[in-house]
């Protein structure tokens, strides 16, 4: 219990440390979201226009990750046994969607003007303002990354990087700007068509990461194998057959995989084993949060199946008919069963005073398989005395 406890605790700081972060990012976004939306409008920049709506795109962005943060750390209840993890994918994926819209806007009112003979000179102001959005938006990178790094957040190292591209955007628009304003006046526009195409990447980039969450992708070739030789490496393990990860959004994979154990260990053991192998995947892969193990007793590819041998209840009633009139068998102890090769093997163990000699012992066992091969269901036969 305490281990899931301290998961919790974890998820909660994470989750506090990510929506301050987001909070900071928000406030400077909607400052400079502002002034460059009204600059742009009075100084007549068009490029500083379009930075404008890149730095609400980012605002937007940053709306998901606060509210996707506040959801997806939210403990798995009745409605949502595996947790809110997908919560944040679906909201990135229609983020994502949102900004190539946003995009193909900004490109065609940007390419209708292009097209335009008169292009009207922005105000000196419009240097000032995408001036200070570089400043603005490099600390803001600087800030975002180290939380990002101290707490291994991805969705908050991807949001670092936007304050980055944000800074980049504005260097291009501060260019065109000065270009337009030293006499290459269509410079102003060409900045806005690279801010559009900039926006457009990072909405795609964003849809497409979302998407690939959403359809299950696994994790990476090298975490696979090391989880595939963590478990190897297991005492009692004897080989691997089926090893399926899955990313469930938020920083968290689950695994399921196919343990093949020598074939009579008893079930306990089996639950021992595979307990073993969940440990030690979640302690070693620190994305794996989640671990299903199914234990094979022999290779289910080669071996004969089976499915479909009678259970328990039946196959006792079909060995009383078969070894009807047998008396030593009447009072026997335990009876195992072992399902293997499509077969069930039977272990019978018998009162210690039962046992006669070697020789009667034999022919004991040789009259019991010889009625067992009158079915097609039973292997082998074993015979103890306890």
């Amino acid at each position: 219990m305490s281990h899931d406890h301290h998961h919790h605790h974890h998820r909660q700081e994470r989750s506090k440390e990510t929506k301050t972060a987001a909070l900071v990012g928000a406030v400077v976004n909607m400052i400079l979201a502002v002034s460059k939306t009204v600059g742009g409008v009075l100084t007549n920049s068009h490029a500083l226009l379009a930075d404008g709506i890149h730095s609400i795109s980012d605002l937007a962005s940053d709306a998901i990750v606060w509210w996707a943060s506040h959801h997806s750390a939210e403990a798995p209840d009745e409605d949502h046994p595996y947790g809110h993890g997908r919560f944040e994918t679906a909201a990135t994926l229609a983020l994502g969607m949102f900004l190539i819209l946003v995009a193909v806007g900004i490109l065609w009112d940007g390419a209708e003007r292009f097209f335009d003979e008169d292009h009207a000179v922005p105000d000196q102001w419009a240097l000032w303002i995408a001036g200070f959005s570089i400043l603005a938006n490099e600390g803001l990178f600087w800030y975002t990354i180290i939380v990002a790094r101290r707490i291994k957040s991805d969705m908050l190292r991807a949001n670092a990087w936007h304050h980055r591209t944000d800074a980049i955007s504005s260097i291009v628009v501060l260019v065109g700007i000065g270009g337009a304003l030293m006499g290459w006046t269509y410079l102003d526009t060409v900045a806005a068509l690279i801010v559009g195409v900039m926006v457009g990447k990072i909405g795609w980039e964003l849809g497409w990461s979302a998407m690939e969450e959403l359809v299950d992708k696994s994790l990476d070739e090298e975490q696979v194998q090391q989880a595939r030789e963590i478990i190897m490496n297991i005492d009692g393990v004897c080989s691997v057959h089926m090893l399926r990860t899955r990313y469930k959004g938020g920083n968290e994979a689950s695994a399921d995989v196919h343990v093949q154990v020598p074939p009579r260990v008893s079930v306990s053991e089996g639950h021992v084993i595979s307990q073993a192998v969940e440990d030690r995947l979640k302690a070693e892969i620190d994305l794996i949060s989640d671990v299903t193990v199914h234990i094979d007793p022999e290779d289910d590819e080669d071996a004969p199946t089976c499915r479909g041998l009678s259970l328990r209840p039946a196959t006792l009633a079909k060995l009383r008919e078969l070894w009807q009139g047998i008396e030593e068998v009447e009072e026997h102890g335990d009876i195992h069963l072992h399902y293997l090769s499509g077969k069930i093997d039977v272990d019978m163990v018998l009162p210690l005073e039962k046992f006669e000699s070697i020789e009667a012992t034999q022919v004991l066992k040789q009259k019991l398989r010889d009625r067992l091969s009158n079915s097609e269901e039973f292997g082998e036969l074993h015979l103890m005395y306890e």
